[in-house]
């Protein structure tokens, strides 16, 4: 059993930071589950160009308000507590925080290794790694 508390990883390694997200990765790839498991938090007033091409994400808002759009049809998204958006279809969008910051719940599959960040085309790229613990 792995027992982790959202206070210790916030203070380790597993936390990333950009200029509009924060991240913290509850549980990674050499967890060995075949998810990953992570805390993000959107920051108020941002854009975040999104574009897991490599990765499904379901994501659930816990706190705040935002929305997302998808960019292939331009529809948009309210998101606020209780909500949730499953990206089953490597789906690009705008992930925009609204007046308040956005915290989310968010899974990975396949799961990251835990320093990812966005690469110009709104990815991660792909952990080969990571597969061989799906």
């Amino acid at each position: 059993m792995i027992v982790r508390t959202l206070e210790e990883c916030e203070n380790s390694n597993r936390t990333v930071k950009t200029d509009t997200w924060k991240s913290v990765r509850l549980s990674l790839a050499d967890d060995g589950m075949g998810y990953s498991f992570h805390i993000t938090t959107i920051y108020a007033g941002t854009e975040t160009p999104i574009w897991y091409k490599n990765h499904f994400e379901t994501v659930y808002c816990i706190s705040g308000n935002g929305e997302v759009e998808t960019v292939s049809d331009g529809k948009i998204y309210k998101i606020e507590p209780g909500t949730v958006y499953i990206l089953n279809k490597n789906d690009q969008h705008l992930l925009r925080g609204g007046t308040e910051d956005m915290q989310l719940a968010c899974a990975f599959n396949p799961p990251l290794n835990g320093r990812e960040v966005h690469d110009e085309d709104g990815a991660y790229k792909l952990n080969e790694e990571a597969l061989q613990n799906v």
